[in-house]
């Protein structure tokens, strides 16, 4: 260029461009805003009618999968025609759907700034055109689905009235109110095996015997097992139950036996468990088993040769009568252990008709106190005989038909019956029957228990919160969506297809999970209908092409490469497996959709300081060891839409003040850690909070800023669950108030700062909250407060450290939904217990534990009398058990802990001159002060 040239060049640079900045460009957008803003008008106007109708759209979508899901399993239909074909082709139409429909939500919650401003012109261009862009998304997504439905609508037709049971009735109209769980166990005609397996175990020689149950899938294996475990793990030093399954990673099993061992002993696991190999906790646990008289159950054991030469040297043999139990599927298993044990080997078969029918009666007619009607006897039988008496497909079945009892329906239902003549078909047939009679929104939350390993066990509360962040729990009035969520979990028990593995106090489930023949069915229909994907060990997965959902059970960090990230929704990576960098540092840039992120990282690794891009997020939960505190990083205030923020497994003590935008934040979880009056000028605008647990009150903040964030608290009308720590006397008026406020609260969980100890901290605490079902109390009261009886919801209440004194029982004995009392550690601190006629009619648990001054426990006729579980801990001056304890009929569960050596001699099951006073009750527990188990119970 010629430097003429260039001189007019800088001339223009310098001069002209300010000009056309200052005048031109604002004369242009004079020009350019209004057609803008037509466009906006234009836009503002269609998507939310256009989103209303691809919400229905999608709902009429996903009942034709659910419809044609239920064609193509059902036995006697020809595959050839393409069904499977066309259900792929709608299932990724409705993936579409989903991501329109979210992406435009969170496009209209942005508001679009003032498009006369031109300093934001840029940005409001940038929002128009990403509305454009998904109207003309939906314009294309609803000519696919025209085009789709069109050469579908035969098959669509044909298929409408395939079932005999009516799917499409409403849950929550057919829910039958009932515990969440049935006591009944579902154990019928087990009482000769159960007999012959506690022989075995309890009795004959003193050499180390393998005790084996095999039996096919649904069967009963486990459910036997677990029966005989709970009435013989009193007689043994160690009682041990280790889920092995079909694929299991010794080490892995090893460490699940040291952390068992190391807790029934009050050990904390050795330092480094997760680094030992596989030598070094062989060497452990035998460590751990020598000279103890123990019993392991190694449940659902599928290969005899690697895993029978893994675990035997690990069992230590010292002629105490030792005893290991197997169930398995294959008979090769049980006769394995032979060369290096004696083995006793029991088949178990199938029911006789008399025992199908009797188990069927349980769940089809268990409001009918499991008596059969007269117009369903016939039918009933013909149904049960299709079981082949397999106690999996009798109560499969009957969980299905106990919701429509019309005859005709039983009749249509058993005309549909054509099972194989191989059982594991039977047991199919009846599992997808029950299956595709869920509503289509209950289906998905099945599927979603098989995202965890099989036999893993899942924690009700994160499943229901997973739940409602994928979008399964649908409104209804006047319920949460986690009491929605909740009546779900109910209906899936009640028909069998989960299973509860622990409950609480109120019979509500605390933790579930899948039989694996149904984890099987699962992992077939995540193949059928796209809905997850399996990372695994040997690193095979359950399907190809979408990922909707991704689960890794592997340590491995080379798996993720091929696989395809853009609409994962749920990320899971569930203990004892960990995420690694190769994994995290793509979170941010490939999983923009994600919903759930719920995994352990590794060790050394962060969370990605980009977080906040993932905008869709609604479940957050992680894990990290605690080597150094995590960092949060300041882009979690863009996850506007995040709905639980699980930090529990961490060690966090500060946040980010970027934490307030989180509007939507229901649960909020931290593991104690972290101070509230960090969150003095945010928590008081999170009013969609549910749960608040831990936090702790900082000795060291002024008393101003702790005053404000307790009043903050305050606003938090919706709480549920709160935990608050390292109270102080001088706020609890400044507390009863803010709490008091919280009138659906129903889990409340308060303890004093320790370096206060002898001062009465709750003398000023008063609580009105008629709703409230958990009560926690750890501090100072000398006596119990009159408001307490007031509580008349509450179910569990547990002190420590209150210091009460004698009569401290009179306030509580007339509640009526009280189960469960625990005192701990000088929470009582009176010379006598005395349980009056009438008191706790409804009591089922009783704890006491460091009652060191206790002598005396009285219990008159008529006390207690649904008192299952009594358990005495560390009580020096107690010299004998409670007069009256064999009054109590429904006593099932003693423990006595750590008391004299005279008082445990007095009681000992082998001729202890006070054993006749507790004979009645059938699991006994008797430790020494030494800790050292000493005594067991009858079967």
């Amino acid at each position: 260029m010629c430097d003429p040239c260039a001189s007019v060049l800088s001339c223009a640079r310098e001069n002209l461009l300010p000009l056309a900045r200052k005048h031109l460009l604002p004369l242009a957008l004079d020009h350019l805003l209004p057609i803008l803003k037509e466009a906006v008008n234009m836009i503002r106007g269609v998507p939310n009618d256009e989103i209303a109708h691809m919400k229905h759209e999608l709902e009429t979508i996903e009942e034709f999968i659910h419809q044609a899901d239920k064609m193509a399993d059902a036995e006697e239909y020809n595959p050839s025609d393409g069904t499977r074909e066309k259900i792929k082709q709608l299932i990724e139409a409705s993936f579409r759907i989903q991501d329109v429909i979210d992406e435009y939500i969170n496009c209209v919650e942005q508001q679009l700034p003032d498009p006369g401003c031109a300093t934001v012109a840029s940005e409001y261009v940038k929002t128009k055109i990403l509305r454009l862009q998904i109207a003309h998304d939906i314009q294309i997504i609803k000519s696919r689905i025209t085009e789709i439905k069109d050469t579908s609508s035969e098959t669509n037709h044909e298929g409408s009235s395939s079932s005999a049971i009516n799917p499409n009735a409403t849950l929550l109209q057919n829910l039958r109110k009932a515990p969440f769980y049935l006591k009944e166990a579902d154990v019928v005609g087990f009482e000769k095996p159960r007999d012959k397996l506690i022989d075995w175990l309890v009795k004959g020689r003193d050499e180390l015997t393998v005790v084996s149950v095999v039996a096919m899938g649904g069967q009963g294996k486990t459910t036997l097992a677990k029966k005989v475990f709970d009435q013989v793990k009193g007689q043994f030093d160690y009682h041990v139950w280790i889920t092995v399954s079909q694929s299991y990673n010794i080490e892995e099993l090893l460490r699940e036996m040291l952390k068992e061992l190391c807790k029934q002993q009050n050990f904390s696991p050795p330092e480094m468990i997760h680094e030992m190999n596989k030598e070094l906790l062989v060497e452990k646990v035998r460590n751990y088993l020598q000279e103890k008289r123990y019993v392991v159950v190694f449940d659902d054991v599928w290969n005899n040769s690697p895993f029978w030469a893994d675990i035997k040297f690990a069992m230590s043999d010292k002629q105490k009568g030792c005893r290991i139990l197997i169930t398995t599927r294959i008979m090769d298993v049980a006769t394995s252990c032979r060369e290096s044990s004696f083995v006793e080997i029991h088949e178990l078969k199938g029911l006789d008709d008399e025992q199908s029918l009797k188990l069927f009666n349980k769940k089809a007619f268990y409001d009918l106190k499991e008596c059969c009607p007269d117009n369903l006897i016939d039918i009933s039988s013909k149904i049960v005989k299709k079981c082949g008496g397999l106690p999996l497909a009798i109560v499969v079945t009957g969980g299905l038909l106990c919701k429509n009892r019309n005859a005709i329906e039983w009749y249509k239902f058993n005309d549909n019956i054509k099972p194989k003549l191989k059982k594991d078909s039977v047991i199919n047939t009846f599992l997808v029957l029950s299956y595709h009679d869920l509503s289509y929104n209950l289906k998905s939350c099945l599927l979603y228990v098989g995202i965890y390993p099989e036999d893993c066990e899942v924690n009700s509360k994160r499943l229901i919160r997973q739940w409602i962040a994928e979008g399964f729990v649908k409104e209804e009035e006047g319920m949460t969506l986690e009491e929605v969520a909740e009546g779900y979990l109910t209906e899936l028990i009640h028909r069998s297809l989960v299973q509860v593995v622990s409950i609480k106090i109120d019979g509500r489930a605390k933790t579930c999970r899948v039989h694996d023949l149904v984890h099987d069915m699962i992992l077939k229909k995540f193949e059928d209908l796209s809905f997850c994907k399996n990372i695994s060990e040997d690193g095979q997965s359950a399907l190809n092409g979408i990922v909707r959902r991704l689960s890794i059970t592997t340590n491995l960090d080379n798996l993720m490469e091929s696989n395809e990230s853009s609409q994962v929704r749920s990320l899971l990576v569930p203990k004892p497996y960990t995420l690694h960098e190769s994994v995290v540092r793509q979170i941010t840039t490939k999983y923009k959709l994600l919903k759930v992120f719920d995994a352990e990282l590794a060790r050394g690794i962060e969370v990605p300081e980009d977080l906040g891009s993932l905008n869709h997020l609604k479940y957050f939960s992680f894990m990290k060891p605690y080597d150094h505190e995590t960092v949060l990083p300041k882009s979690i205030g863009m996850l506007e839409n995040l709905e639980t923020l699980d930090l529990t497994g961490i060690a966090v003590y500060h946040l980010p003040k970027e934490i307030c935008k989180l509007r939507k934040l229901r649960h909020f979880l931290v593991g104690g850690s972290l101070s509230l009056v960090q969150l003095k000028d945010c928590i008081g605008g999170m009013t969609s909070l549910q749960t608040l647990s831990l936090l702790y009150l900082e000795e060291d903040e002024s008393e101003d800023d702790i005053v404000e964030a307790i009043k903050e608290l305050g606003k938090l009308k919706q709480l549920k669950e709160l935990g608050l720590r390292s109270l102080d006397r001088k706020f609890m008026s400044v507390i009863s108030s803010s709490i008091n406020k919280m009138q659906q609260m129903e889990k409340l969980t308060l303890a004093e700062n320790r370096m206060y100890i002898d001062y009465y901290t709750f003398d000023d605490l008063h609580l009105n909250l008629p709703k409230l079902r958990y009560f926690a109390l750890e501090g100072n009261l000398e006596k119990l407060p009159n408001w307490i009886s007031k509580l008349q919801n509450l179910v569990s209440l547990k002190l420590n450290s209150s210091r009460l004194r004698e009569d401290s029982m009179k306030l509580l004995k007339s509640m009526p939904n009280l189960m469960s009392i625990s005192f701990l550690y000088d929470a009582y601190l009176g010379k006598t217990l005395h349980f009056q006629n009438e008191w706790f009619k409804n009591l089922k648990e009783l704890r006491l534990e460091y009652v060191k001054y206790l002598k005396d426990i009285l219990i008159d006729h008529g006390a207690l009398p649904s008192l299952e579980k009594l358990s005495i801990s560390e009580a020096p001056e107690l010299k004998t058990l409670p007069t009256g304890i064999q009054r109590l009929k429904k006593l099932e569960y003693l423990t006595i802990r750590f008391m004299s050596e005279k008082f445990t001699q007095n009681f000992l099951l082998n001729g202890g001159q006070d054993h006749w006073i507790f004979k009645q009750v059938p699991f006994v527990r008797i430790y020494c002060p030494n800790a050292a188990f000493i005594g067991g119970s009858r079967s």
